[in-house]
């Protein structure tokens, strides 16, 4: 199992930087790099790879509403090629209050548009001439749109693989059957390794009948907070104000993804008391809402041998890659958890 993690810089992203490879050295294996609505992915994943060394490096996510998909394929190519082949493509669909919010875009067709960039970027990484005639991305553009001067293109320079991973972030049923076909890797939003088979099985096994077996085994990516030692207990809470804002706030009623899984994993009262209090501005009591056995079963907090326990329960349930918020208030016990974490792994 991969050590991974989200790059958090609130104290500065030069510093978290410098944080990074320190924490390369106790044995972190790949960090991803959010981009939301916040400062945008790539010119931070561009200054990581000429930082580190060994660290592997991915978009945790670029939405793909917002770029062309040839232009995803380059980007992921040109990072691919900073890093000396460390890159990972993180995909997703985000959602509609980020896309139409904020981009003014319109959020339609995700699994198709998702199948379709992958299919695009696959074919620019083989340096092939790029036709692709989709249903969303027409390629060249057809007679009768824009001038009618597009023709085939293929990328100038050759890529460092003409593979590069794709990781696709994805909850709902239909979404994961489509990633469990086409993706070398998934990252699922908080991940329930106790009733992660119960919500995901059927899809997961849809969609690996249909998968290409030269893509290997799907790399599942799944998060937790981590602190390792005794009387850690009021660590759990730290979790509240992230759960309670995407099960409550993250989209309105009906069109909240993260409320849907909450429910799915048997939490559907608490998740609807959980979005009344939040959307009707009692944050507070939201994070008071968010069930604290919900809260445990998504983290790694406490003694040495509860979390190899943990780390067992998530093993069997398929993590590959467990992507770590280390959350205990001295970063040097944050360094030595990410170290003792390590150990444990083997």
């Amino acid at each position: 199992m991969r050590i991974g993690m989200t790059l958090a810089y609130s104290g500065g992203f030069g510093e978290a930087v410098e944080r990074l490879r320190d924490l390369e050295r106790a044995g972190l294996d790949i960090v991803h790099v959010a981009e939301s609505y916040s400062f945008d992915a790539v010119s931070q994943l561009g200054y990581i790879a000429a930082r580190t060394d060994r660290l592997l490096i991915a978009s945790g996510i670029l939405q793909i509403y917002t770029r062309t998909p040839s232009l995803t394929a380059m980007t992921a190519a040109g990072l691919d090629y900073v890093s000396d082949g460390r890159f990972s493509l993180g995909i997703g669909a985000s959602g509609p209050q980020v896309v139409e919010g904020f981009h003014g875009v319109v959020y339609d067709a995700p699994l198709a548009r998702t199948r379709e960039v992958v299919d695009i970027c696959r074919q620019v990484w083989r340096r092939e001439p790029l036709i692709h005639q989709g249903e969303h991305y027409p390629i060249p553009l057809p007679a009768g749109r824009g001038t009618g001067l597009g023709k085939p293109l293929k990328l100038i320079n050759r890529p460092v693989r003409e593979r590069i991973p794709v990781i696709i972030a994805a909850i709902g049923p239909k979404n994961v059957e489509l990633t469990a076909e086409i993706a070398e890797g998934w990252l699922p939003a908080f991940f329930h390794p106790g009733r992660a088979q119960d919500v995901w099985s059927s899809s997961l096994a849809a969609g690996t009948a249909r998968r290409d077996p030269a893509l290997g085994p799907l790399d599942v990516h799944a998060s937790a907070p981590l602190a390792i030692g005794d009387h850690l207990d009021d660590l759990i809470d730290l979790q509240r104000p992230e759960l309670a804002l995407y099960i409550g706030g993250m989209g309105g009623r009906g069109r909240n993804f993260y409320n849907d899984l909450a429910s799915r994993y048997g939490y559907e009262n608490e998740a609807r008391e959980i979005q009344d209090l939040y959307l009707s501005g009692k944050r507070r009591e939201a994070e008071s809402a968010v069930p604290e056995d919900l809260l445990r079963a998504l983290s790694l907090i406490g003694t040495r041998s509860h979390v190899r326990e943990r780390l067992e329960v998530y093993r069997s349930a398929g993590v590959s890659t467990i992507n770590v918020r280390p959350v205990a208030p001295d970063p040097r016990h944050q360094l030595d958890d990410v170290a003792a974490l390590r150990e444990l792994l083997g």
